[in-house]
């Protein structure tokens, strides 16, 4: 017994010695950090904790709020799985009111949508614009449906219209990782535009292609043509007062044919509608009237007791987990901001933001972790607004790692200088979170965040990196 008691002590000892040293590894490599030039104006927080025994490693600024970017991404992740589940799913209903009588359906089609934000995506062959037209028209088909006189109707009272969160700037809530989220979307409420630029330096760039097509949407292209090399530097406006004018800014390079920009659908249920019109029309479906209506969930339900209500099918998304995992590797924005106002949709009954970013600091804040070290406006961390401590991440993630679910978090996460973490990037603003093993099998978890650096993105990213290699 004192033998084992002996040998315990000393793996105890020499693990604080060990813990020591390397914290002394990053005190030296911070400090290096924050008097490079790059950082003169800069604020930096680090904190890393030992994974297994939860002692602090090392901390500096672990309490000061910081913008975080998209690292916010694993607060939303983390706090879906607990709230949701991992085997949630969206359903999106279809069917339709009257009867169907000689061919035809004497009543309207209608969507009773969720929210999801999966829905017409082409990141699973289940979920695709192609799968879900093909299976409406099919239903109709199997029926033997040739007409339909009333209109498309889609549910509306539930969920907040396609808006955005508070403090997303105007240079990104054109493009494609900008677009806002409701309750019914569709190909992640983006399009993607075609271009071409001229032979010589300055010349005017054309507007080539757009799909899929809008509608009651104008495109303008200012754009002009650039050195060869010079990359992708075009964003698309929605202007103040003409929520239905886009305008293209900016340079692409010389010589190119169809160079692609991606960018925000602002209505995405009529660019929904007018594919499934065209879908039906090209099987010999004929749709009379072929306006969309909003109405609420109380009208719906109404429809459905007073109008024959008759169901066509249920399209599931797929399971939270894997939603988690693109919306991770890919830091898709649009999946944080579905997954807040789903929080508020569930706890509620009714999606947005605002009631959702309470339910997140709501839970966290009965996990211990202070309500004010998570300041927060959106669900992707867009919004250069929010507030984050490095150490309610780690708390955050130290958390994650107890957790049934934890693997499929785990492996959701991208992998960046051989470590397992999300990064997050807006303007002047870089991070990291995440967990890394050791070579001598020690496990840490840590939050990295600089803000206000000057100069490019990525030559901090390599200072940050060798930072963070003291943990190897």
């Amino acid at each position: 017994m004192r033998k084992s008691i002996f040998v315990a002590g000393c793996l105890l000892w020499g693990a604080s010695i060990f813990g020591q040293i390397v914290g002394q590894k990053l005190q030296k490599a911070f400090a290096q950090f924050e008097t490079d030039p790059q950082l003169k104006h800069a604020i930096s927080s680090l904190y890393v904790i030992d994974a297994k025994t939860g002692k602090v490693v090392f901390d500096k600024n672990s309490q000061v709020g910081l913008a975080p970017a998209s690292t916010q991404k694993i607060i939303t992740a983390v706090t879906a799985f607990e709230l949701l589940g991992k085997e949630y799913r969206y359903k999106t209903d279809f069917g339709y009111t009257g009867r169907v009588e000689d061919d035809g359906i004497k009543g309207s089609v209608f969507i009773t949508a969720s929210g999801d934000p999966t829905f017409g995506s082409w990141r699973w062959d289940s979920t695709s614009m192609y799968y879900i037209l093909n299976r409406v028209a099919n239903s109709f088909r199997q029926r033997r449906i040739k007409n339909i006189l009333g209109s498309f109707i889609y549910e509306s009272g539930k969920w907040s219209t396609n808006d955005i969160p508070d403090g997303w700037i105007w240079q990104d809530v054109g493009n494609y990782y900008g677009a806002g989220v409701s309750g019914l979307n569709w190909n992640e409420n983006q399009f993607d535009l075609f271009l071409r630029s001229g032979k010589n330096v300055g010349d005017s760039v054309k507007i080539v292609d757009v799909y899929p097509e809008l509608n009651n949407s104008l495109l303008t292209s200012e754009l002009k043509s650039a050195a060869k090399g010079s990359g992708d530097n075009a964003y698309i406006y929605l202007p103040k007062g003409w929520p239905d004018v886009l305008k293209v800014k900016g340079t692409i390079p010389v010589n190119e044919q169809r160079f692609k920009i991606s960018g925000t659908m602002l209505f995405p249920y009529q660019v929904f509608f007018s594919s499934l019109d065209k879908k039906l029309d090209s099987i010999g479906i004929s749709i009379y009237s072929g306006t969309y209506v909003g109405k609420s969930y109380k009208e719906i339900e109404r429809l459905k007791r007073d109008s024959n209500f008759n169901i066509l099918f249920s399209h599931y998304s797929p399971y939270l987990d894997s939603i988690i995992y693109w919306f991770l590797q890919k830091s898709i924005n649009l999946y944080g901001e579905a997954l807040v106002k789903t929080f508020a949709y569930e706890k509620k009954g009714f999606g947005n933001t605002d009631s959702g970013v309470v339910i997140v600091r709501n839970f966290w804040k009965q996990k211990g972790i202070g309500e004010d070290e998570l300041n927060l406006y959106d669900g992707s961390g867009l919004s250069p607004l929010n507030r984050v401590t490095t150490h309610a991440q780690v708390e955050i993630l130290k958390y994650a790692k107890t957790r049934d679910w934890f693997s499929y978090f785990f492996n959701s996460l991208p992998e960046y200088n051989g470590m397992k973490m999300k990064s997050g990037t807006i303007s002047d603003v870089k991070g990291f979170c995440g967990y890394h093993k050791a070579k001598d099998g020690k496990e840490y978890i840590f939050s990295f965040l600089v803000n206000n650096y000057n100069g490019p993105s990525s030559v901090v990213v390599g200072k940050m990196y060798k930072v963070l290699d003291q943990l190897k």
